[in-house]
């Protein structure tokens, strides 16, 4: 059974600090780009970084860029997401994703149809 499963999400002040994780199961993670996307009630979902395997090259929405670092350890098929300086705005459904190839795509990263695996999500809810 190929799964991917969130955790680490919650609830955290203004100002504070998550670290998101993503476990996988009956595939390893070796191979694929993965993504984080998010969605609030009533948005659309959103990408919020992509990680590619063989470079490691990042990718981040402007609206977390300097706060949310994405990271991968392959040993543990495990991705991350570090959220820092969280704001309300980023309350959301936070989800990870493994891509149909390698590399984050420099035009496709935050487009949902490019990844194949889908997490169940994770509620991360930032308030005061």
């Amino acid at each position: 059974q190929v799964q991917l499963v969130e955790s680490g999400g919650g609830l955290v002040q203004p100002g504070g600090s998550l670290r998101l994780s993503c476990a996988a199961s009956g595939f390893t993670l070796d191979n694929y780009a993965i993504g984080w996307f998010r969605q609030a009630p009533g948005k659309e979902r959103e990408g919020v970084s992509c990680i590619s395997d063989s470079d490691g090259y990042t990718y981040y929405a402007d609206s977390v860029k300097g706060r949310f670092t994405i990271s991968r350890d392959n040993a543990k098929n495990t991705v991350y997401l570090q959220m820092n300086s969280l704001k309300p705005e980023d309350t959301a459904v936070y989800y990870c994703a493994a891509s149909r190839g390698y590399y984050c795509s420099a035009y496709g990263w935050t487009i949902p149809y490019e990844y194949v695996y889908w997490g169940q999500g994770t509620q991360v809810t930032v308030s005061s």
